[in-house]
């Protein structure tokens, strides 16, 4: 997921960062694996700047959501390509394997699941809001977490699907993972459910009731964020345990 950089982190220093393999997830959607020698370690949810210089100088800059559960210097991040933007056509149409870039973060401390707390968590992700989402998923898979997660993903079509191959595809640890997804514009043939916006009949039946006090995190786009945190209010759930983070058009991404 395409965030855009903001100030205030100067505090934070650029490493080098360099592809060492990759795989698309749809035509407009590749993950990155990148080695970043010295990276500190990461929370699920959190995301980084990634940086790229021209040959005269010119730097562009934008943030992304990390796809990866906490494992050493190696991190994902799968990028989006925005049409006319600055850095995702770069990466994902021209960065290559040995290729470099330069990686800031991690960053964030709000949108972020503690992998040690037994709470229920429901995510809710639009698009490729899913991104944050996953690595919350992959962490708690590689933590041996017990703490029960109900996932609620919305996407246009099967071909706009993020990680078709392991969200919602049983593997070891993913016991008390349960997925549902909603495709607003095209379902797969013989779907029982008809193309349609994800509504509050699917997010009461398939999140958690609020009276279990889940942790909720909703990602995607701001109109996609802003709906579905509603209903979750809506539905009783305390707004204090509903955590969000949105992103626009990413024209410049």
């Amino acid at each position: 997921m395409a965030r855009a950089a903001l100030p205030g982190r100067l505090m934070v220093a650029w490493r080098p960062a360099t592809l060492v393999a990759d795989r698309w997830e749809t035509d407009s959607a590749r993950t990155l694996v990148l080695d970043v020698p010295g990276w500190p370690g990461h929370r699920a949810g959190q995301h980084v700047d990634v940086r790229l210089t021209d040959e005269d100088g010119y730097t562009a800059q934008r943030g992304y959501s990390v796809a990866s559960a906490d494992e050493g210097e190696r991190v994902e991040l799968t990028v989006q390509r925005v049409e006319g933007g600055e850095v995702s056509p770069y990466l994902v149409d021209v960065f290559a394997p040995g290729d470099a870039v330069e990686v800031r973060g991690p960053l964030g401390g709000w949108f972020v699941w503690d992998a040690k707390s037994p709470d229920p968590v429901v995510l809710v992700g639009g698009g490729s809001g899913v991104v944050p989402l996953m690595a919350m998923v992959r962490e708690r898979r590689r933590v041996g977490s017990r703490a029960l997660f109900r996932v609620l993903y919305s996407v246009r079509t099967p071909e706009d699907r993020y990680f078709r191959g392991e969200l919602g595809v049983h593997r070891p640890g993913d016991g008390g993972v349960d997925v549902f997804v909603a495709y607003t514009r095209r379902a797969p043939e013989g779907s029982p459910r008809a193309p349609g916006r994800l509504g509050a009949a699917e997010l009461n039946t398939h999140g958690f009731p609020a009276e279990f006090a889940p942790v909720c995190y909703v990602c995607g786009p701001t109109g996609f964020v802003e709906a579905a945190s509603d209903v979750l209010v809506a539905l009783g759930h305390d707004p204090r345990r509903v955590r969000t983070e949105r992103f626009g058009s990413g024209g410049g991404a």
